[in-house]
């Protein structure tokens, strides 16, 4: 049995409290938290600060987010008075990138949108995971159909630390009703037909019966929609 299987059946069973302070007793100080202010990430948030857990939290400000993800991150650090780490791309590569291809060279290929999720998500994660053994994450299994065959918790090749994903089954309805339930700052724009959330220039509202993540990228092939953030 790998390490990442020991874990997953050391935790099976646990409350998402619980688990968290397993974790954070098995590697001390080397626990992130990646919250880019969706529903999901809201609510792990909300269980970090409100249980005071000793968890790392940060963000990628890409340089090009929505103002209504500007609000929750303000009202988030308003409300629990904890602050969220910004990691940000390296000017200099998005200089380079802007220059030579143009401000939304993204949408002429796949190559681009990747070249870009590199420079403005990928690198900095990298720094921002670096040095640390465990990755907590929002992730949820019917969010897409590449994390179908997913585990709550697994290991990161990539990155080399292990990776826990705490509402991993959870359904939509669940998220929404524990963030009504506790109060918890969202995006407005959830409120608007925008289930997920990311760059303004890459995300639209989707349609009744689009699936989950149809607004992310939505010129490509559905199969194709990950930014690299989450390649194993």
């Amino acid at each position: 049995m790998n390490k990442s299987a020991e874990i997953l059946q050391e935790i099976a069973g646990l409350s998402i409290e619980q688990s968290l302070e397993l974790l954070i007793n098995r590697f001390p100080g080397k626990v992130v938290f990646s919250s880019s202010f969706g529903w999901e990430d809201q609510v792990i948030s909300h269980i970090i600060f409100s249980n005071k857990l000793p968890v790392k939290v940060f963000t990628l400000e890409t340089g090009r987010l929505f103002p209504e993800t500007y609000y929750v991150w303000n009202r988030t650090i308003e409300k629990y008075g904890v602050p969220v780490h910004a990691y940000y791309p390296n000017t200099e590569a998005v200089e380079r990138m802007v220059s030579v291809n143009g401000p939304s060279s993204f949408y002429e290929s796949v190559e681009n949108r990747k070249e870009c999720c590199g420079i403005r998500k990928v690198e900095p994660l990298k720094r921002a995971l670096a040095g640390n053994s465990l990755w907590i994450t929002g992730i949820r299994a019917e969010q897409s159909i590449n994390r179908e065959d997913m585990n709550a918790v697994e290991w990161d090749e990539s990155n080399q630390l292990h990776k826990f994903h705490p509402i991993f089954d959870w359904s939509l309805e669940q998220v929404k009703a524990f963030i009504k339930e506790n109060n918890i700052p969202y995006n407005p724009l959830h409120d608007k037909g925008f289930p997920s959330i990311g760059c303004a220039p890459c995300t639209r509202a989707v349609k009744e019966g689009e699936d989950f993540r149809a607004g992310r990228w939505w010129w490509e092939d559905q199969n194709k929609k990950e930014c690299g953030l989450h390649s194993s």
